[in-house]
Protein backbone atom coordinates (compact mmCIF):
# COMPACT_ATOMS: atom_id res chain seq x y z
CA UNK A 1 0.00 0.00 0.00
CA UNK A 2 1.30 3.42 -0.50
CA UNK A 3 0.40 6.39 1.97
CA UNK A 4 0.71 9.32 -0.62
CA UNK A 5 0.95 12.34 2.06
CA UNK A 6 1.04 15.57 -0.56
CA UNK A 7 0.59 19.30 0.61
CA UNK A 8 1.46 22.96 -0.37
CA UNK A 9 4.82 24.00 1.46
CA UNK A 10 4.60 24.75 4.57
CA UNK A 11 1.85 22.65 5.46
CA UNK A 12 3.44 20.55 7.59
CA UNK A 13 3.62 17.56 5.64
CA UNK A 14 6.93 16.24 6.41
CA UNK A 15 6.24 16.80 10.32
CA UNK A 16 3.49 14.66 10.08
CA UNK A 17 4.88 11.89 7.87
CA UNK A 18 7.77 11.52 10.76
CA UNK A 19 5.03 11.25 13.34
CA UNK A 20 3.17 8.67 11.46
CA UNK A 21 6.71 6.54 10.98
CA UNK A 22 7.46 6.83 14.86
CA UNK A 23 3.66 5.08 15.35
CA UNK A 24 4.56 2.74 12.66
CA UNK A 25 7.32 0.56 12.24
CA UNK A 26 6.64 -1.14 9.58
CA UNK A 27 6.01 1.61 7.28
CA UNK A 28 9.05 2.60 5.02
CA UNK A 29 9.62 5.90 3.94
CA UNK A 30 9.68 6.54 -0.16
CA UNK A 31 13.16 9.05 -0.37
CA UNK A 32 12.80 11.11 -3.31
CA UNK A 33 15.34 12.08 -5.70
CA UNK A 34 16.93 15.60 -5.68
CA UNK A 35 19.00 18.19 -7.10
CA UNK A 36 19.21 20.26 -4.73
CA UNK A 37 21.93 20.74 -2.52
CA UNK A 38 22.06 18.63 0.82
CA UNK A 39 21.26 20.64 4.05
CA UNK A 40 22.69 20.17 7.29
CA UNK A 41 22.02 17.28 8.71
CA UNK A 42 20.54 15.58 5.90
CA UNK A 43 21.52 12.06 4.95
CA UNK A 44 22.21 10.58 1.74
CA UNK A 45 19.43 7.25 0.65
CA UNK A 46 17.51 8.70 3.98
CA UNK A 47 16.46 11.88 3.24
CA UNK A 48 16.96 12.09 -0.02
CA UNK A 49 19.03 10.54 -3.22
CA UNK A 50 20.79 13.50 -3.79
CA UNK A 51 21.31 13.97 -7.79
CA UNK A 52 23.33 16.09 -9.99
CA UNK A 53 21.35 17.32 -12.75
CA UNK A 54 22.60 15.54 -15.10
CA UNK A 55 22.17 12.18 -13.42
CA UNK A 56 18.26 13.14 -12.86
CA UNK A 57 17.82 13.84 -16.54
CA UNK A 58 19.29 10.30 -17.06
CA UNK A 59 16.96 8.83 -14.62
CA UNK A 60 14.02 10.75 -16.64
CA UNK A 61 15.20 9.83 -19.96
CA UNK A 62 15.49 6.23 -18.99
CA UNK A 63 12.19 6.10 -17.18
CA UNK A 64 13.23 5.31 -13.64
CA UNK A 65 11.14 8.46 -12.59
CA UNK A 66 7.83 7.77 -11.76
CA UNK A 67 7.15 11.43 -11.57
CA UNK A 68 9.03 14.56 -11.40
CA UNK A 69 9.07 18.13 -10.99
CA UNK A 70 11.13 21.05 -11.85
CA UNK A 71 10.62 24.09 -9.40
CA UNK A 72 11.10 27.83 -9.80
CA UNK A 73 14.64 27.72 -8.09
CA UNK A 74 15.56 25.50 -10.59
CA UNK A 75 15.92 21.97 -8.62
CA UNK A 76 14.49 18.40 -10.01
CA UNK A 77 12.49 16.43 -7.71
CA UNK A 78 11.52 13.50 -8.21
CA UNK A 79 10.42 9.37 -6.90
CA UNK A 80 12.68 6.53 -8.47
CA UNK A 81 9.95 3.80 -10.11
CA UNK A 82 13.13 1.50 -9.14
CA UNK A 83 12.72 1.94 -5.32
CA UNK A 84 8.63 2.00 -5.26
CA UNK A 85 9.08 -1.17 -7.42
CA UNK A 86 11.50 -2.74 -5.66
CA UNK A 87 9.39 -2.23 -1.93
CA UNK A 88 6.03 -3.37 -2.81
CA UNK A 89 7.43 -6.81 -4.22
CA UNK A 90 8.66 -6.86 -0.74
CA UNK A 91 5.14 -6.59 0.17
CA UNK A 92 6.22 -3.62 2.18
CA UNK A 93 3.71 -0.29 2.54
CA UNK A 94 5.24 2.83 1.82
CA UNK A 95 4.34 6.89 3.42
CA UNK A 96 5.14 9.15 0.87
CA UNK A 97 6.43 13.17 1.21
CA UNK A 98 6.05 14.66 -2.16
CA UNK A 99 4.00 17.63 -3.76
CA UNK A 100 0.69 17.79 -5.23
CA UNK A 101 1.40 17.69 -8.64
CA UNK A 102 3.44 13.93 -7.99
CA UNK A 103 1.11 12.96 -5.79
CA UNK A 104 -1.65 12.59 -8.60
CA UNK A 105 1.08 11.40 -11.00
CA UNK A 106 1.64 8.58 -8.28
CA UNK A 107 -2.19 7.80 -8.43
CA UNK A 108 -2.43 7.69 -12.21
CA UNK A 109 0.31 4.99 -11.92
CA UNK A 110 -0.20 2.76 -9.07
CA UNK A 111 -4.29 3.25 -9.10
CA UNK A 112 -6.21 1.25 -6.24
CA UNK A 113 -2.23 0.88 -4.37
CA UNK A 114 -2.26 4.61 -3.60
CA UNK A 115 -4.19 6.50 -1.36
CA UNK A 116 -3.66 10.30 -1.32
CA UNK A 117 -4.20 12.54 2.17
CA UNK A 118 -3.91 16.07 0.81
CA UNK A 119 -3.11 18.44 4.05
CA UNK A 120 -4.77 21.28 4.35
CA UNK A 121 -3.05 24.61 5.56
CA UNK A 122 -5.32 26.42 8.46
CA UNK A 123 -4.76 29.94 6.06
CA UNK A 124 -2.83 31.74 4.36
CA UNK A 125 -1.08 33.75 7.16
CA UNK A 126 -0.76 31.05 9.08
CA UNK A 127 1.60 29.09 6.07
CA UNK A 128 3.71 32.05 5.53
CA UNK A 129 4.45 32.67 9.25
CA UNK A 130 5.80 28.25 8.54
CA UNK A 131 7.92 29.51 5.50
CA UNK A 132 9.54 32.40 6.94
CA UNK A 133 10.51 30.33 10.02
CA UNK A 134 12.09 27.87 8.09
CA UNK A 135 14.84 30.48 6.91
CA UNK A 136 16.01 28.21 4.28
CA UNK A 137 14.89 30.29 1.21
CA UNK A 138 14.68 34.56 0.70
CA UNK A 139 11.67 36.47 0.44
CA UNK A 140 11.12 35.91 -3.43
CA UNK A 141 11.11 32.03 -3.39
CA UNK A 142 8.84 32.15 -0.28
CA UNK A 143 6.69 34.58 -2.90
CA UNK A 144 6.65 32.30 -5.51
CA UNK A 145 5.66 29.32 -3.19
CA UNK A 146 2.97 31.42 -2.07
CA UNK A 147 1.59 31.88 -5.42
CA UNK A 148 1.29 28.19 -5.59
CA UNK A 149 -1.17 27.44 -2.92
CA UNK A 150 -4.26 28.82 -4.06
CA UNK A 151 -3.96 26.15 -7.34
CA UNK A 152 -2.89 23.00 -5.22
CA UNK A 153 -5.81 23.64 -2.63
CA UNK A 154 -8.12 24.00 -5.91
CA UNK A 155 -7.73 20.68 -6.98
CA UNK A 156 -7.18 18.71 -3.14
CA UNK A 157 -10.98 17.16 -3.96
CA UNK A 158 -9.12 15.02 -6.14
CA UNK A 159 -7.53 13.23 -3.51
CA UNK A 160 -9.09 10.74 -1.51
CA UNK A 161 -9.36 12.54 2.13
CA UNK A 162 -7.82 16.17 2.95
CA UNK A 163 -7.02 16.32 6.43
CA UNK A 164 -6.76 20.09 8.01
CA UNK A 165 -3.71 20.65 9.79
CA UNK A 166 -4.43 23.51 12.42
CA UNK A 167 -3.02 20.89 15.59
CA UNK A 168 -0.39 18.73 14.82
CA UNK A 169 -1.74 15.96 17.10
CA UNK A 170 -4.69 15.74 15.85
CA UNK A 171 -4.31 15.57 12.19
CA UNK A 172 -1.28 12.66 12.81
CA UNK A 173 -4.24 10.79 14.99
CA UNK A 174 -6.73 10.82 12.38
CA UNK A 175 -4.63 9.78 9.82
CA UNK A 176 -3.43 6.80 12.09
CA UNK A 177 -6.72 5.70 12.00
CA UNK A 178 -6.76 5.71 8.45
CA UNK A 179 -3.68 3.52 8.14
CA UNK A 180 -5.01 1.27 10.85
CA UNK A 181 -8.24 0.73 9.08
CA UNK A 182 -6.35 0.56 5.78
CA UNK A 183 -4.25 -2.08 7.11
CA UNK A 184 -7.02 -4.10 8.71
CA UNK A 185 -9.39 -4.02 5.46
CA UNK A 186 -7.22 -3.14 2.31
CA UNK A 187 -10.37 -0.99 1.03
CA UNK A 188 -11.21 1.95 1.10
CA UNK A 189 -14.38 3.35 0.42
CA UNK A 190 -14.32 6.78 -1.51
CA UNK A 191 -18.07 7.00 -2.02
CA UNK A 192 -18.42 6.87 2.55
CA UNK A 193 -18.36 10.67 2.56
CA UNK A 194 -20.52 12.97 0.05
CA UNK A 195 -19.29 15.69 -1.63
CA UNK A 196 -16.23 17.40 -0.62
CA UNK A 197 -16.78 16.16 2.97
CA UNK A 198 -13.99 15.86 4.92
CA UNK A 199 -11.85 15.57 8.45
CA UNK A 200 -11.42 18.85 10.98
CA UNK A 201 -10.79 17.61 14.59
CA UNK A 202 -12.92 14.72 14.01
CA UNK A 203 -15.71 16.57 12.12
CA UNK A 204 -16.74 17.30 8.42
CA UNK A 205 -15.10 20.15 7.14
CA UNK A 206 -15.84 21.79 3.14
CA UNK A 207 -13.26 22.44 1.21
CA UNK A 208 -13.87 25.65 -0.65
CA UNK A 209 -12.95 25.81 -4.26
CA UNK A 210 -12.45 28.66 -6.07
CA UNK A 211 -10.31 30.87 -3.46
CA UNK A 212 -8.39 30.50 -0.53
CA UNK A 213 -9.94 30.96 2.72
CA UNK A 214 -10.08 30.17 6.52
CA UNK A 215 -11.82 26.82 7.05
CA UNK A 216 -14.80 26.46 9.48
CA UNK A 217 -16.70 23.49 10.25
CA UNK A 218 -20.02 22.78 8.99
Amino acid sequence: MLYVIAAPSGAGKTTIVKELLRKNKDLVFSVSATTRDRRKGEIEGVDYFYLTKEEFKKKVDSGDLVEYELLFNGDYYGTLKSFVNECMKKGKSLIFDIDVKGALSLKKIYSDDALLIFIMPPDLETLKKRLTGRGTESIEQIEERIKRVELEINIADKFDVVVLNDDLEIAVNEIQKIIEIKNKTQHVNRNQRSGKDRIKNGKSIRVNSGCFKKITTN
